[in-house]
Parts: C-alpha cells; sequence; structure tokens
C-alpha cells in the first residue's frame, strides 16, 4: 500500500495559535546543548540593558528572557496575545516590578497612557512579515519616548541547530516547517535577518545602532530618534 500523505500544514500566519499549542514544552529550544554558551553570555547582558528603565516587552511568550531583562529595569511590562503562555511566565522568579498584559505585539493596542523609555522583543523579530516591519518599528516608536532604547534578539540560522528553511515567498520572507507533540505540522514564518539589513531599515527612525552577534543568536540595539 502507498504510504499515507503527510499532514497538511496550517496557515503560515496563525502564530497565535501554533504557539499556544506549542507553550507546555516551547522552552525545550532553549535546553540544546550548542546554545548553553551563549544564553548565558546573553542573560547577563541583558540585564546590563535595561538597568533603571521602564520596559515594554514585546510578545514575552513563556518568560525566558523576562527575568533576566527585568533583573535590574525600574519596571517592567510583560505582554503576549496568548494567555497559555503567560500563564508559565508568571511562574519563574520575577522581581517584583514585572506587570503583564494581555497585548497583541502586532497592534499594540491597549498601552495607553503607559510611558516608557525602554523596548524589548526576544525571538520575535523573525516571525514579522518583511513588508510589515517598517510599519510596525513605527507604530512601536510612538509608543516609546524620544530617546528609548530598543532591544530586539533572535535566532541565527546555524545549520546544525536549526530546522532547514523550506520555502521563501516573493517578498523574500522565509518559512521552516515544524510538526508539535500533537503531530500536528506548521508552516512558520522565520527570517533570519542581517546587521546591514537592520541598519538600513532603522536609517531615519533611529540612532546609535548597534548589532551583537553570537554563534547562535544576535541582538540589535538603538534609541528612539526624537
Amino acid at each position: 500500500m502507498p504510504a499515507a500523505p503527510a499532514p497538511a500544514p496550517a496557515a503560515a500566519t496563525d502564530l497565535a495559535d501554533y504557539y499556544r499549542r506549542r507553550a507546555a514544552y516551547y522552552e525545550r529550544v532553549y535546553h540544546k546543548p550548542e546554545r548553553q554558551a551563549d544564553l548565558r553570555a546573553m542573560e547577563a547582558w541583558l540585564a546590563e540593558a535595561f538597568t533603571g528603565r521602564r520596559v515594554l516587552e514585546l510578545a514575552c511568550g513563556t518568560g525566558w528572557w523576562t527575568p533576566h531583562g527585568a533583573a535590574r529595569a525600574a519596571h517592567w511590562l510583560a505582554t503576549d496575545l496568548n494567555p497559555e503562555t503567560m500563564a508559565l511566565a508568571r511562574l519563574k522568579a520575577l522581581p517584583p516590578t514585572v506587570e503583564f498584559a494581555v497585548i497583541d505585539a502586532h497592534g499594540l493596542d491597549g498601552l495607553a497612557g503607559r510611558s516608557f523609555d525602554a523596548a524589548f522583543a526576544g525571538c520575535w523579530w523573525s516571525h514579522i512579515p518583511l513588508a510589515r516591519l517598517p510599519g510596525w518599528i513605527d507604530k512601536l516608536h510612538r509608543q516609546l519616548q524620544p530617546g528609548a532604547r530598543v532591544v530586539v534578539l533572535d535566532n541565527r540560522f546555524v545549520q546544525t541547530s536549526n530546522l532547514p528553511i523550506t520555502r521563501r515567498d516573493a517578498e523574500g520572507n522565509t518559512y521552516q516547517t515544524r510538526s508539535l507533540d500533537d503531530g500536528s505540522v506548521h508552516e512558520v514564518l522565520k527570517n533570519f535577518p542581517t546587521a546591514d539589513g537592520l541598519r538600513r531599515l532603522l536609517a531615519r527612525r533611529a540612532s546609535g545602532f548597534e548589532w551583537t552577534a553570537w554563534t547562535h543568536y544576535w541582538a540589535a540595539s538603538w534609541r528612539v530618534a526624537a
């Protein structure tokens, strides 16, 4: 008999549902042995980046980065669209300055009256379609004070540690095919930007651009233009 066909991928845009279903075991990705040296260095680096600041964290997920970034912050608002992932984030050992709110990282609605002099997004940037990045950056900057510091970090593509790229669309977005423990198969948008690409994108929107690269991750930081 012929082999049964593989399950069809879920819609590539359904990231909220994908991460909700993956929440209970999402952090396995941070247990990969080859990434441990990077992670320890990044955790220390992140704590220093936000000392004394009032920080908006976007798409906090299960909160892997939250306790490290918030360690020395004056206040930290961790946001996510999924209550399921934030429930796990709340279980972390967090400083009392951390607060949670259900906010869609794409829309950023519900932040009226809030004041932030910094923003952070960990492993979120790679899921934003390239065509939406300019508008999304402008929307984020409007939530922040002039001169606020923004830090984003995400994965570098390392062939021995990342899933392969299985598709590239007409706009240049790249995709991975991923399986969950329930057997479902999902096509997930996952871009791997370069320092030059981010620098060009931010040229008239920011100052003080910096790029830091580890073996498996990258981070970019900048200040919101006045």
